[in-house]
């Protein structure tokens, strides 16, 4: 059986993991579980699965542990990393708190199914490197990375011409570029394909998620920047393409559900059931492509200014930036619009520069954090 952790298991990404791994259990041993906050949601999963360790990082409220050994605090996440016999470990959690479990994991030398686009871009780098010295193999969760490394499989990386990650375009694809100042946060969580969780639904309705996906793709396939493209595609179905010199294409297909990359990262190299049916053409009335909007999409447009300068000094400081601002914004405190010029303003308070120590990455994200809090307070006096 396959000893799995689970980072984030409360989470968008987590539940469908374990819906997964519901599957399958004479697959996989469930070594740990873990969550931020939601206590209730982690006890029932504890009582369903019985994991040999649970661990909360934050939050208040009884855990129900039966036989689970319930531990508390990062430290105790890191520890069960470094130490406890596992085979995989699934970083599902949000945000810039993926960080420091993923490059353990790599230091370790485990397998690693990423969810976490995060922290990849704030530490690609040093986490590439490290999964390389250590023999760490990572397999992308995210459906456009899952479908990237689905294509490239087999492929000479030398005759690749272009990856183009596809992109819903989010619930404002069809809406004029004037109108997205009035948006209100019920529009911009209200996503038309995925189930996801709140922060990276309003990164889809910025585009943001899709500027981060392309600095994800850069480090995770070591490609130069102008070998990435995006392209919206409405309907999801297509999650994303490479094509090669020779004029041909390759394209990963399926229905928008999220289990089906994380069934694939979670027993890699194998193929197994995900609850996720098949791809019905009869269905299909159409597949469309749309080029991006950079008047809507000013996120997006800032992002991939950010991937071509290449320096990760400014990809930490977008990422801290943005996930300050999106959380104003879903606490009523900024507009949809002011996500952009936050994120922006922080930007123009720093320098491009290249940053290879994990502590660094560290302390600028938390530099950056502040400056991003200044200009939100400035914003509301």
């Amino acid at each position: 059986m396959k000893k799995i952790g689970i980072v984030g298991s409360t989470g968008s990404i987590g539940t469908q993991a374990i819906d997964v791994i519901k599957r399958h259990k004479d697959r996989f041993e469930l070594v740990f579980l873990t969550c931020h906050g939601n206590k209730e949601l982690l006890s029932k999963q504890i009582n369903e699965l019985s994991p040999r360790f649970a661990v909360c990082t934050g939050g208040e409220g009884e855990i129900i542990s039966g036989k689970t050994k319930v531990l508390n605090g990062i430290n105790n996440l890191i520890s069960l990393i470094e130490n406890e016999p596992l085979d995989l470990i699934l970083i599902a959690a949000t945000g810039f708190a993926g960080v420091m479990p993923t490059y353990k994991a790599a230091s370790r030398g485990v397998e690693i199914a990423l969810a976490n686009k995060e922290s990849i871009v704030a530490a690609g780098p040093i986490i590439m490197n490290t999964a390389s010295k250590k023999g760490a193999t990572i397999i992308p969760v995210d459906s456009e990375h899952s479908a990237i490394f689905q294509c490239l499989m087999g492929q000479d990386r030398s005759k690749v011409e272009k990856v183009i990650l596809t992109a819903s375009g989010g619930p404002f694809r069809y809406r004029p570029y004037d109108s997205i100042e009035l948006v209100r946060k019920e529009e911009a969580l209200r996503h038309p394909n995925w189930n996801m969780g709140a922060k990276i639904t309003i990164d889809s309705a910025t585009m943001m998620n899709k500027g981060l996906e392309l600095i994800e793709a850069r480090y995770l396939f070591n490609l130069k920047p102008e070998k990435l493209g995006v392209i919206i595609h409405p309907q999801s179905i297509i999650h994303s393409m490479v094509s090669f010199i020779d004029g041909s294409m390759l394209a990963q297909m399926g229905y928008p559900d999220m289990r089906t990359p994380i069934s694939f990262a979670l027993d890699y190299p194998n193929r197994i059931s995900s609850g996720v049916r098949t791809l019905d053409f009869r269905e299909l009335q159409q597949l469309t492509f749309l080029e991006v909007d950079f008047r809507k999409y000013r996120c997006l447009e800032l992002a991939i200014s950010v991937l071509n300068k290449d320096k990760n000094s400014l990809m930490i400081v977008m990422n801290a930036a943005n996930e300050v601002a999106v959380d104003a914004f879903l606490k009523d405190r900024i507009s949809f619009h002011q996500i952009y010029n936050v994120i922006e303003n922080t930007l123009s308070n720093f320098s491009e520069k290249d940053v290879l120590e994990i502590e660094e990455i560290f302390e600028m994200d938390i530099l950056s954090r502040d400056v991003a809090k200044k200009i939100i307070g400035k914003m509301e006096s």
